[in-house]
């Protein structure tokens, strides 16, 4: 009989480590070579549940999405069962969910408009090969470079054209075309709503399925989570509409082979041209750039695998792919469904691949089901979904500490709102980028007598005042030499200031010109100060010696 074998002790004097009090050590992921026992070590437990919580959440949002794009509700569906049963097996992150995105809604329905229904299939299949090629040149982690501000203010122009236009969808009326028109003719609508002029039944079924979304939160737990605030107030709404037989406009339902298309030929020329090359790239970057802003939001939430971002942007390169093949909408990851996926207790991409067999299932097995639902729901839902895109808590926080980044995400916002959202991206990102490249280049200008022999030393003088400042500040320089020293960035956006400080230096005495403590000098101020050594030895009599020599300019 054998001896049973040990178990390891710790060595003397070092105790055993273990997780900190109140936080659960992650378990690591167990591969298995046999599929039969990959399959039984899946935690069914938390993945089964954590699935159906998030189809339910998924299924108004997928059909709100595709509605307010101007697309057949079923293609919203589309999406979102290929981003469970194809984008959630592959690599990247465990337990974030792609599928139809409202921050593409708008660029979605303005593509719809100018090209046809027939062009989105080659628009996403476009924007799902240049996320595989992204993703194959590893640009994945590039995207986290992204200011935070641009960012956020990104969703928030997003939110808020989100929410002027459906609120005209809440009313049954038609919202304008441009966003500064959408705000215009909001008076209007709210005198049309108070005057009983726009359908009194719709917009008091689209009010009552907002309160809800709202207030749902505040239920007892136990109702709250059981069922998510979406489905709760849209099935609330189409069982009123069907037990009452309100005369409101609903969603019209075909099946899935119906409204599934090849991308066509006819499209590729209308796109071939600068607006069309414009808007694949504006598709590629917003979904790209939302998946992994949404990637590095979710990894906050758990403590398991982290998301790796090159692998993450190749399954969303396929995802999309495969979706323009289709003709359907394109994907991103959405942090509705994967912050539902999350704290429903996910524990591994079965739960996001399960949720989209449970799309599937549920539009081939139930499709009559859509048409109950009131398009004034489906407009509150995304009403909704528009609001939370708007980050309230941080602005306020940016603008009590941070009112530069503050400005940049307003600007962002603005920008998306009176253009579109690509061009207002790039305004937000130009003004980070130049807003940084004031701040990093700092510049101090000191000017100190040089001590004399057999005098006191005198400390270091202030810059010299500006002419006509009535001498306030100015230094009263006597007959000693003068050292300037220079340390900080020296830039093109402070060589107005350095000249200013050197052409006021007098001509009559020595000068130092000691730029050592400078990290950087860029090539502007180097010829700035060469001409201003030049004739500065030119016009005075008064040596003038620069430490260490500048370099030699063409």
């Amino acid at each position: 009989m054998s001896a049973l074998p040990r178990r390891r002790k710790s060595p003397p004097g070092r105790p055993r480590k273990s997780a900190p009090p109140g936080r659960a050590r992650p378990r690591r992921a167990v591969r298995h070579r046999d599929p039969v026992r990959a399959l039984r070590a899946v935690p069914w437990r938390f993945d089964l549940p954590s699935s159906l919580v998030v189809f339910l959440v998924a299924v108004p949002l997928c059909v709100g999405v595709a509605v307010a794009s101007g697309v057949p509700a079923e293609l919203g569906l589309v999406t979102g069962i290929v981003g469970g049963l194809v984008v959630g097996a592959l690599p990247g992150s465990s337990l974030q969910v792609s599928g139809p995105a409202a921050g593409l809604t708008v660029l979605v329905y303005e593509a719809v408009q100018e090209y046809g229904v027939g062009a989105l299939g080659v628009l996403v299949l476009a924007t799902g090969l240049l996320q595989l090629a992204m993703g194959a040149l590893k640009l994945g982690r590039w995207f986290r470079a992204m200011s935070a501000s641009v960012v956020h203010g990104m969703l928030a122009g997003i939110g808020l054209t989100l929410l002027f236009g459906q609120l005209y969808a809440l009313a049954d009326r038609k919202a304008p075309a441009t966003g500064p028109e959408k705000i215009a003719g909001l008076p209007a609508l709210l005198r049309d709503v108070v005057t009983g002029a726009a359908a009194p039944g719709t917009v008091a079924l689209g009010t009552a399925t907002l309160l809800v979304l709202v207030f749902w939160k505040y239920l007892p737990a136990r109702v709250g989570r059981a069922v998510p605030a979406p489905l709760a107030a849209v099935g609330l709404a189409a069982a009123v509409t069907a037990a009452a037989d309100l005369p409101v406009a609903r969603i019209r339902v075909s099946g899935l082979l119906d409204v599934v298309r090849l991308p066509e030929r006819d499209a590729l020329g209308a796109l071939a041209g600068p607006a069309g090359l414009g808007t694949i790239l504006a598709f590629t970057l917003i979904a790209s750039a939302e998946t992994l802003f949404s990637a590095a939001a979710v990894d906050r939430m758990h403590h398991g695998p982290r998301t790796d971002y090159d692998r993450e942007l190749t399954a969303q390169g396929v995802g999309n792919t495969l979706c323009g093949l289709l003709g359907a909408l394109p994907m991103t990851a959405v942090i509705v469904r994967s912050a539902a996926n999350v704290q429903a207790g996910a524990r591994s991409k079965a739960s996001r691949v399960l949720h989209g067999f449970w799309l599937l299932l549920f539009t081939a097995l139930l499709p009559g089901v859509l048409g109950l639902v009131p398009l004034t729901a489906l407009a509150a839902v995304l009403v909704h979904a528009g609001a939370k895109l708007v980050p309230v808590r941080r602005i306020v926080g940016l603008c009590r500490g941070h009112r530069g980044e503050a400005a940049v995400l307003a600007v962002t916002a603005v920008a998306i709102i009176t253009t579109d959202l690509f061009e207002g991206v790039l305004i937000g990102i130009g003004l980070a980028v130049a807003k940084s490249a004031w701040q990093t280049s700092h510049l101090q200008i000191a000017v100190e007598e040089l001590p004399v022999p057999g005098a006191p030393d005198v400390p270091v003088l202030p810059e010299p005042a500006a002419p006509g400042g009535g001498g306030a500040g100015a230094p009263a320089l006597g007959g000693a030499p003068l050292r300037v020293r220079l340390s900080g960035n020296a830039t093109f956006l402070r060589l107005p200031r350095l000249l200013d400080a050197l052409e006021r230096l007098p001509a009559d005495r020595p000068v130092e010109l000691d730029w050592s403590g400078l990290r950087h000098l860029d090539h502007a101020c180097t010829v700035a100060l060469s001409t201003w050594a030049d004739q500065h030895r030119a016009r005075s009599s008064a040596p003038l010696a620069v430490e260490p020599p500048l370099p030699t300019v063409a």
